[in-house]
This record gives structure tokens, C-alpha cells and sequence, in this order.
């Protein structure tokens, strides 16, 4: 037995229970597909629910949901021994395996709505750049156009309807796509951090928050980047969504804590002590407090009293911020903290996070950095802003 990892541990723990066999990077892949959700809901705000004021990050959303979409697998694949072997599921599909299953949500997500979508929005730009452009950028915008180059006002009519109806299906599918993996943490009966029918609930009121915040602080920095204005209008009124839906998120969060402590059954006292030992800077002080109190009540503060155009960017940047760190920390509490007791609930052992190894913090820094450097590539490629002469040259 590894001395270290022995020394580790707190009292009775079986031999498999010592080493987490779920490490950082389960953490990113909910914390990930969040993002990818809070950021399509966010978009359809402005394409099915009319919020006009939120017009100018409609296509900025989608981008970043795409961007971390491509990403979101990918710390499953480097946690399998064979990730070659993932192929598998598609060709033998067994329904009664979540995870199996979950390849197919993805999927139909990625493909069937979301790539669609970005493809029936940006078509009339994509047709005028393979007309206008040379080298090998006619070439990229040719292909991406997939010959279809009828530009035509009924044209863009039926694009138009058929973009917002997949946008209308995009919103259940986007439930779907994180709720889901509420539900496979929610459904292992054998861990009790785990299995609650709120957990699949929770998963995805949190990723409507993340992505919400993301999409916030992406359009602030982008706006300064091209030295533009930021629409102060926009951002005020995603700041107010983000605290209406942060307050739902934290209310659920705050429900289930109470359901937990008044149950009180024979995990309770286990998981209790973890609260205040354990996990208490991750769960008490970064998840709770620095990430759900703070922002909620920086947001509420913008609401309830009249401050600069200044001061509410700055108030922004901060919750923003302090929110995307909370969810994250909500994640590694549920994942990690998740193995951290025996099932017995008579010992308890301790994550020691490497650095450079396969599923180390390097490992997990490069993911979280990947979807941004992705998303630098489709804005190149299909700028989030409507460009005045393409909308005139019909």
C-alpha cells in the first residue's frame, strides 16, 4: 500500500475507496457543458423571447457555445485508459447506460441544432466573403457555404424561420444536455452526496448562471479589445437575468441543503463533517459566500440603487467573475467531494492534485484555456458583429 496515500486517510476506509478514481478532469466536464447551455439560453433570449436589448451578444453566445461545445468531451477522452474505445458507443449503443447515452445528447446538441443554427444565421455572410475574398480564404467560405449560395429575400426568410425553430428546439435540448449530467451524478444510488432528485436541477439552474456570466464578461472584453462602447443597456439587462436566475439556482441550492439537514439520515453526520473540514474553503467560503452571496448581492446592489455607467462595469466584472469561480467550486465539491467519505461513512481520505500529469492541474489549466483560443478562431472566421455592407449587398 502507497505509505502516502495511507497516511492520508482518516479511519476505516476499504482499499479501493482510498484513491478517487474521478479527479479534475470530471470537474471541467460538467462545469464545461454548463457553459455551453447558460450560453444558448442566453441567446435565445433575443431569437424566441424578443429581448431586443440583449440583441448584441446573440451571435457572440452561440460562438461561445459552440467553442466550449467541441471542448466538453475532451476531458472525458483523457480520462479514459483507451479513449480510442469511446467510438464504441455509437456502434453498439446500450440504453441503459447514462453515460453510453450521453454521447448521443451530445451529438444531436452539437450538430443537429447548434452548428445548424450558427450556419442558417451566418449563411448570407459566409455567401457574400466566398464571393469577395481571395486565396485561400474563397476556398474555407466556399466549402462553408455547402454550395448553397441563394442569398435572395425569400431565401433568408426561410433561413430566418427555420433558425428559429431550431432555436425553439435548442432551449429544451440545451435543458437536456446539462441536465442530463445532473442526472448521472443524481441516479448512483450508492453515494448519498449524490443521489438526490434535485441534483439534475440544480446542474442545470448553475450552468444557466455560468454560461449567463460568461457571455457577460466575454462581450465586456471584446467590446474593449475592438475599442468599442459596451451597450450599457445589454449588459444591464444581463446582469438582471443573471441575478434572477442566480437567486433560483442558490434558492434550489438552499432547498436541498434543508431537505439534507432535516432528513438527517446515517450519511448525515458523515457528510456534515466533511462540510466543516474538508471542503469548508471550497464549499462555505468559495461556493457559498465568494461565489453565491457576493455576486447576488453586487447584482442586487446595481438593481436597487442608481450607480455610474463605471461603477456597474466594474460591479459587473467582479460578479461576473466571482460567479464562474463559484460554479466551478460547486462542481468540485460535488465531484470530489463526492469521494471523499467511505461508503461505510467511518473514514475519509484526501485528493491530492497533481501537476503534470495526465490528469493533472497543467491537463486542466489547457482545457479551460482551449475553448478560448477556439473561440478566437471562429470570431476570425465569422465575426459575432453584422457587418453594415453585408447587410446592405443583398
Amino acid at each position: 500500500m502507497n505509505e502516502a496515500l495511507a497516511a492520508a486517510v482518516q479511519g476505516f476506509m476499504y482499499p479501493n475507496e482510498m484513491e478517487l478514481q474521478w479527479s479534475i478532469l470530471i470537474v471541467l466536464y460538467p462545469y464545461i457543458t454548463g457553459l455551453v447551455a447558460g450560453a444558448f439560453i442566453l441567446a435565445s433570449l433575443e431569437r424566441v423571447f424578443k429581448v431586443q436589448a440583449v440583441k448584441p451578444t446573440y451571435r457572440l453566445a452561440l460562438l461561445t457555445a459552440l467553442a466550449f461545445l467541441i471542448v466538453a468531451p475532451l476531458p472525458l477522452q483523457l480520462h479514459l485508459g483507451h479513449p480510442e474505445r469511446s467510438f464504441e458507443m455509437y456502434l453498439t449503443p446500450h440504453t441503459s447506460s447514462a453515460m453510453a447515452m450521453f454521447g448521443f445528447v451530445y451529438l444531436w446538441y452539437l450538430m443537429a441544432v447548434l452548428v445548424l443554427e450558427i450556419w442558417l444565421d451566418y449563411r448570407k455572410e459566409i455567401v457574400l466573403k466566398a464571393r469577395s475574398s481571395t486565396g485561400p480564404m474563397k476556398a474555407v467560405y466556399k466549402v462553408l457555404s455547402l454550395g448553397v449560395d441563394d442569398i435572395s429575400e425569400e431565401a433568408l426568410r426561410l433561413d430566418d424561420k427555420v433558425g428559429y425553430a431550431l432555436t425553439v428546439i435548442g432551449i429544451p435540448s440545451a435543458f437536456l444536455l446539462h441536465g442530463y449530467v445532473g442526472f448521472i451524478f443524481g441516479s448512483i444510488k450508492a453515494n448519498p452526496w449524490w443521489s438526490t432528485p434535485m441534483m439534475p436541477i440544480v446542474f442545470l439552474f448553475s450552468a444557466i448562471v455560468s454560461g449567463i456570466a460568461l457571455v457577460l464578461l466575454m462581450y465586456m472584453a471584446v467590446s474593449v479589445l475592438k475599442g468599442q462602447e459596451i451597450d450599457m443597456p445589454c449588459v444591464d439587462t444581463i446582469a438582471r437575468y443573471l441575478l434572477y436566475a442566480f437567486i433560483i439556482d442558490f434558492t434550489l441550492e438552499g432547498v436541498d441543503l434543508l431537505h439534507r439537514i432535516y432528513e438527517a439520515d446515517e450519511s448525515f453526520a458523515s457528510l456534515d463533517f466533511m462540510v466543516h473540514t474538508k471542503l469548508f474553503v471550497s464549499q462555505i467560503l468559495l461556493q457559498i459566500i465568494f461565489g453565491g452571496l457576493i455576486p447576488i448581492g453586487l447584482l442586487a446592489l446595481t438593481q436597487m440603487v442608481s450607480l455610474s455607467e463605471k461603477a456597474r462595469k466594474g460591479i459587473y466584472v467582479l460578479a461576473g467573475t466571482a460567479t464562474l469561480m463559484g460554479i466551478f467550486a460547486m462542481r468540485w465539491n460535488v465531484v470530489i467531494g463526492g469521494q471523499l467519505f467511505s461508503k461505510s461513512f467511518l473514514g475519509y481520505t484526501t485528493y491530492k492534485l497533481d501537476f503534470a500529469t495526465r490528469e493533472g492541474l497543467l491537463p486542466a489549466i489547457v482545457l479551460l484555456l482551449l475553448p478560448f483560443a477556439i473561440l478566437w478562431g471562429l470570431v476570425k472566421l465569422l465575426p459575432p458583429w453584422h457587418d453594415e455592407t453585408a447587410e446592405k449587398a443583398v
